[in-house]
């Protein structure tokens, strides 16, 4: 083995930390992070940079804020009929985004082998971002009879479950890369508990009661809007709201938010083995020691918070996630207070990992010296919404919206103490307007580089 770390960034999509059990969570049983956590360190706060599919995934990539990254606000939308969210079902050929060097790139320079498995959602192959290797399905989600290409090779539908499938391919990947002398960097995807949250296998579909479970102190099922049709997205996903096939029209007889919850949950707990399986894998192949093992999410999940439904807001359930660490260079039991981790510190954390520094075209920064023991030293996230920007510090969440494309208006429109009021109740924005996280704010907002959206590149 070279004196470089093995990677890999296990990340799981729209999965909120207050659930698991190194969260505080008692509701769902999360044993396989749990113990990478006991094995590592824990940040205490850490946020999405932009808690929506496509850019945080971009930024992971890039080590850049998404406007750096793609240029755009959201996913890339492509049209189609009103009310649905069409999207090719795989990348485009060419890199109209990620346009410098990502950390697939610079690791693969640096004589890592690079792979990426599971959900991809980036706007480029991964090939053409610096993956030597990758399985990916079709963008839109669906754990049974997905469909897959292999390296751009035809598409074929896996067997089984998507989760258990994709599992089974990284445990592969793995146990050959035992046996090989050159370091790897492996991103491996973990759809749920992303919507579709009934089309799991019924172990996890009916392990929890719904009259049992504790919701979030700050849950409004009351003010959600347009339920019905929010509850079917979240159990069926695109074959509900793109295609409307007969068996997602209905919902069962009383289902609410505490059922949707049960299943949200179900599908944590499937996430969850699947991560066990590739820790037994890494233990399996005799790598525990040489490799650097990330556990994190896109974004977090609303599910009925203030109201809310799925992501994409400022409030600490859409932009929170859980950052595990563990491996070399990183103090076990050490949880990380005092600062707000975030996604784009991914990249020079890795790269810092394997003893090289960040380019300066990355905005992130290292975690390294946190995981090794460090106490967090006030650092502040940046975050970026559909409509606006904020910074999460770890005492406040301010939040203010553009009044036009790139201009971000001068008062907050948010602005939460998450210290005497962790549930975000009140707004302070109209009462503290010149609070002194809204000069950061701007001060932030205006030294990031935005990058013109090309949609296709074609």
């Amino acid at each position: 083995m070279t004196n470089k770390p093995n990677i890999i960034l296990i990340t799981s999509d729209q999965l909120r930390p207050y659930e698991l059990g190194c969260y505080g969570g008692t509701e769902v049983a999360t044993p396989n992070i749990d113990r990478l956590a006991a094995r590592g360190a824990v940040w205490e706060t850490a946020i999405s940079n932009f808690p929506v599919c496509m850019p945080a995934r971009s930024i992971m990539m890039s080590g850049q804020m998404n406007r750096t990254a793609t240029g755009g606000k959201t996913n890339v939308s492509h049209g189609g009929r009103p009310g649905d969210f069409t999207m090719p079902e795989y990348p485009y050929p060419g890199r109209p985004h990620l346009r410098d060097p990502t950390l697939p790139e610079l690791l693969r320079d640096a004589g890592y082998h690079t792979a990426a498995i599971g959900k991809w959602h980036i706007h480029s192959w991964p090939d053409d971002i610096g993956f030597d290797d990758y399985l990916i399905p079709r963008v839109h989600h669906a754990h049974s009879a997905q469909t897959y290409t292999r390296n751009g090779g035809p598409e074929f539908c896996a067997p089984g479950y998507s989760v258990d499938f994709e599992a089974g391919e990284a445990e592969t990947f793995l146990t050959g890369r035992a046996r090989e002398d050159q370091p790897f960097f492996l991103y491996y995807n973990i759809s749920p508990p992303h919507c579709p949250v009934a089309d799991v296998p019924e172990e996890f579909l009916k392990l929890y009661d719904p009259d049992s479970l504790t919701l979030r102190e700050n849950t409004d099922e009351a003010a959600i809007e347009d339920k019905d049709y929010w509850y079917r997205v979240y159990r069926w996903d695109f074959r509900y709201y793109s295609h409307r096939l007969p068996h997602t029209l209905e919902l069962p007889k009383g289902y609410d938010l505490r059922a949707l919850a049960a299943e949200y949950f179900g599908a944590v707990t499937w996430m969850d083995r699947a991560v066990g399986r590739i820790l037994n894998a890494v233990a399996a192949a005799g790598l525990e020691e040489d490799t650097l093992i990330v556990f994190t999410a896109d974004h977090g999940e609303n599910l009925g918070s203030h109201g809310l439904v799925q992501k994409g807001t400022e409030n600490d359930e859409s932009i929170c996630i859980p950052l595990v660490m563990t491996g070399p260079g990183v103090v076990a039991g050490h949880r990380v207070a005092g600062s707000v981790a975030s996604l784009v510190d991914l990249a020079p954390s890795f790269l810092a990992a394997v003893g090289q520094g960040a380019p300066e075209h990355m905005h992130g920064t290292s975690l390294m010296a946190e995981a090794g023991g460090g106490r967090g030293d006030g650092r502040t996230a940046f975050f970026e919404t559909g409509n606006g920007a904020g910074l999460r510090s770890p005492e406040a969440t301010i939040y203010a919206r553009f009044e036009a494309p790139r201009h971000l208006a001068e008062t907050p429109a948010t602005l939460f103490d998450n210290t005497n009021d962790p549930f975000q109740y009140q707004n302070l924005a109209s009462a503290q307007p010149d609070h002194p996280l809204m000069a950061d704010l701007a001060r932030r907002d205006a030294a990031l580089p935005w990058r013109d959206l090309e949609d296709d590149p074609q």
